[in-house]
C-alpha cells in the first residue's frame, strides 16, 4: 500500500524523530520562482531596500539574523565583496559581489542620510527586527502570487541552486558556512545535475 503522505518525513512510532528527513515538501524557490519574488520586492513602498535584502539573502545563504547584522562596513564596494560573519559557529568569509548586487547597494545606500552602522534600517530609522523580515517576504510572496515563503527557504534556495549549477559539495559548505557537510549534502543529493545524461 503506498504512503497516503509521500510529502511528508516519516515519523517513528510513538516519537517525532524522522526516519527518513529527505522524504519532505520542497523548502526552497526555484530559480524562477525567485526572479518572480525579486521583482515583486521592487514593488513595494520601500522597494530598493526589499529588493536588495531578497537578493543578498539569496545569493549569499543568508539566515535572518546574519541579514539583520549585517554593517555597512562589512561592504567593500571598491573591489566588489561582502563580509559574511557567520552565526551558529559557521565560518565566516569574504565573498564576491555581482555586478546587480553592486547596483543595488549603491542604489540603497545613494539616499541614506544617517550615520547608523546597519545596512538595513526600518522607516523609523533602526535596525530591522527579525519580524519585520518575516511580514516583508511574506508579503513580498504575496505580490509575487507565491505560497507561504518564510525567510530560511531563501538560504535553502541558495544551496539548492548552487547545487543544481554543479557545485562542489566542499565549496558549496564553505560558501554556506557549514562546519558539518551532512548539512550541505542535502543540497547535492537533490541535484538534477547529478541525474543529467543517465539514459545517454
Amino acid at each position: 500500500m503506498s504512503d497516503p503522505r509521500p510529502n511528508r518525513p516519516f515519523v517513528k512510532s510513538g516519537g517525532t524523530e524522522p526516519v527518513d528527513a529527505h522524504r519532505r515538501d520542497r523548502d526552497y524557490l526555484t530559480p524562477a520562482e525567485m526572479t518572480r519574488l525579486l521583482a515583486a520586492a521592487k514593488s513595494g513602498r520601500h522597494g530598493a531596500r526589499d529588493h536588495l535584502m531578497l537578493l543578498l539573502m539569496y545569493r549569499h545563504g543568508l539566515r535572518v539574523s546574519e541579514l539583520i547584522a549585517l554593517r555597512c562596513n562589512d561592504l567593500d564596494l571598491a573591489s566588489g565583496h561582502i563580509w559574511v560573519r557567520r552565526l551558529k559557529r559557521g565560518l565566516a568569509t569574504n565573498q564576491p559581489l555581482a555586478g546587480d548586487e553592486l547596483r543595488a547597494l549603491r542604489r540603497v545606500l545613494s539616499v541614506r542620510q544617517d550615520a547608523m552602522l546597519w545596512l538595513f534600517l526600518s522607516e523609523r530609522g533602526q535596525p530591522l527586527t527579525r519580524q519585520a523580515v518575516n511580514y516583508l517576504i511574506a508579503a513580498i510572496a504575496r505580490r509575487a502570487g507565491l505560497g507561504p515563503v518564510h525567510p530560511h527557504m531563501l538560504r535553502h534556495s541558495c544551496g539548492h541552486a548552487l547545487a543544481h549549477a554543479g557545485r562542489d559539495l566542499r565549496l558549496i559548505q564553505d560558501y554556506l558556512g557549514h562546519r558539518d557537510p551532512r548539512h550541505t549534502a542535502r543540497y547535492t543529493r537533490t541535484a538534477a545535475s547529478r541525474f543529467t545524461g543517465l539514459w545517454d
